[in-house]
């Protein structure tokens, strides 16, 4: 289903070449990682991360708000949030440890967001974190903590998007005019207000220029050489005709650096930015209804409303989040799970609960979950999975006729999405299947006691629950 990794010894920019890449065993074996957006507009804590975008454009709740909370952008701009971002309670290993008792087995903040202030020793930029506000090395310390956890290190780069970003700050009397600080602010290029039309067609005119996207590569190396993730993530915007050829200089010079490390790197992409073949596909928000031969991931957020932290947080349940990253992995996925801590440094307690309410069930269930792969189909059941980007509070509780399979050596795992009651039917296991020979449930000692014929097996379940929801089963034949 998935590629060998490659034997190929040098890639070169070019789509024939980059399409020799294959995704990394780790990253196909980890399944579940921890994404992490944190910078300066957690000092706001209003709306979602978007905030240094819409508290410049006039008539949004952040325009209002930022007018009555700290008076006119032309005194007091987003550039003013900056020396309120202390982190002066940021402890990596603290983070680390959280994030391996969660089950994760990789790790990626974001380096910078679309507001341009970089979270790391960027030699490109004094606007970063260790000149200005909390004043230390964000990435570099969690990379170490991370890896002296032995987890994988990764990081995200949405510098492409920030050629837009402010742009509403054009629009009236606002600091993102003042020349002096064009260096934070970028092109900041005033766009109509009603954008979504654009949007859509992915291809926005005028296009960033030569020193944007040069700008753009530079960093997104120096990130590379600087603290040697294994993956790297881009947002959408990356998908503009302008910038393929800067892609593929990228990726060819990052695979590249992979190879020399000895470690197998990756790409994460959207939409169609990328051939598929060429790094691997990620859907913001989603999920696919099918099992996708090549490795995939989901990003999504532990919120639902906001990717960083803001005072107001709608929150998904532990429950709903270990179902979809079960479905996902039987579709041959991988889960990247979004935090948003404080601008003290400090993770929400609500956020490391359900982190530690995940790494729980993992405990019991991580057999089924972790290094393995889709089996022939991805389960069954009535209840439906959208696919596609921003679905992923649409779908319905999942029901006791709800399974997932996933494969690891001899042993099938069938896993119920809510519990079946006094007896689990896998229509899908009929004696033509093959003869089913042991089946035990994780988390409850000794075997289970079955019978399986033309309508599929049927198993008697035990009287206590081995966890709190989604009951794994696992099959020998």
């Amino acid at each position: 289903m998935n590629k060998p990794e490659p034997k190929i010894t040098r890639y070169e920019p070019t789509w024939e070449s980059l399409k020799h890449y294959s995704a990394p065993q780790w990253y196909m074996d980890a399944k579940f990682g921890i994404f992490i957006h944190w910078g300066v507009y957690c000092v706001p804590a209003f709306g979602n991360e978007w905030y240094p975008r819409n508290m410049y454009l006039q008539g949004t709740p952040e325009f209002e708000h930022h007018l009555k909370t700290y008076g006119p952008q032309n005194k007091f701009g987003y550039k003013d949030f900056i020396p309120m971002f202390k982190a002066e309670k940021f402890d990596p290993a603290a983070w680390a440890d959280l994030f391996r008792k969660a089950g994760a087995r990789y790790v990626m903040p974001v380096a910078e967001h679309h507001d341009g202030f970089a979270m790391y020793d960027c030699s490109l930029s004094k606007w970063n974190s260790v000149k200005m506000g909390p004043k230390r090395d964000i990435v570099g310390e969690l990379a170490a903590a991370v890896r002296k956890e032995g987890l994988v290190f990764g990081l995200s780069s949405h510098r492409a998007e920030h050629w837009f970003f402010m742009d509403g700050g054009r629009a009236f009397d606002s600091d993102v005019q003042d020349p002096q600080y064009e260096d934070f602010y970028g092109p900041a290029w005033l766009y109509p207000t009603d954008m979504q039309s654009e949007w859509k067609s992915l291809d926005w005119k005028p296009r960033p220029h030569a020193k944007h996207l040069e700008d753009w590569l530079a960093r997104t190396c120096e990130l590379v050489d600087k603290y040697q993730p294994q993956v790297v993530w881009f947002d959408w915007w990356i998908e503009q005709t302008v910038f393929q050829p800067y892609l593929q200089r990228f990726a060819a010079y990052y695979y590249n650096r992979g190879l020399e490390w000895g470690k197998g790197v990756a790409i994460n992409y959207k939409n169609e930015s990328f051939p598929m073949e060429a790094a691997v596909y990620d859907i913001e928000r989603g999920q696919l209804s099918g099992i996708n031969p090549h490795f995939w991931q989901t990003d999504t957020s532990i919120s639902k409303n906001s990717w960083g932290y803001v005072t107001e947080q709608d929150y998904k349940t532990a429950e709903s989040i270990v179902g979809d990253l079960v479905d996902i992995v039987s579709k041959n996925g991988a889960l990247l799970l979004n935090i948003g801590p404080k601008a003290d440094g400090t993770i929400p307690k609500p956020e490391q609960d359900i982190l530690l309410e995940i790494g729980r069930w993992l405990a019991v269930n991580g057999e089924a979950i972790y290094d393995t792969r889709p089996w022939k189909v991805y389960g069954e059941g009535p209840t439906q999975v959208f696919e596609g980007g921003f679905t992923d509070t649409k779908r319905a509780a999942f029901t006791p006729q709800d399974f997932r399979f996933t494969q690891k050596g001899a042993a099938l795992y069938a896993i119920a999405l809510a519990w079946p009651g006094e007896q689990a039917i896998l229509t899908s296991l009929k004696s033509a299947e093959g003869q089913v020979k042991r089946v035990q449930m994780l988390g409850v000692d000794g075997v289970l006691s079955f019978t399986q014929d033309q309508s599929g097996v049927k198993v008697k379940l035990p009287g206590k629950k081995p966890c709190q929801y989604a009951y794994t089963l696992k099959i020998t034949f």
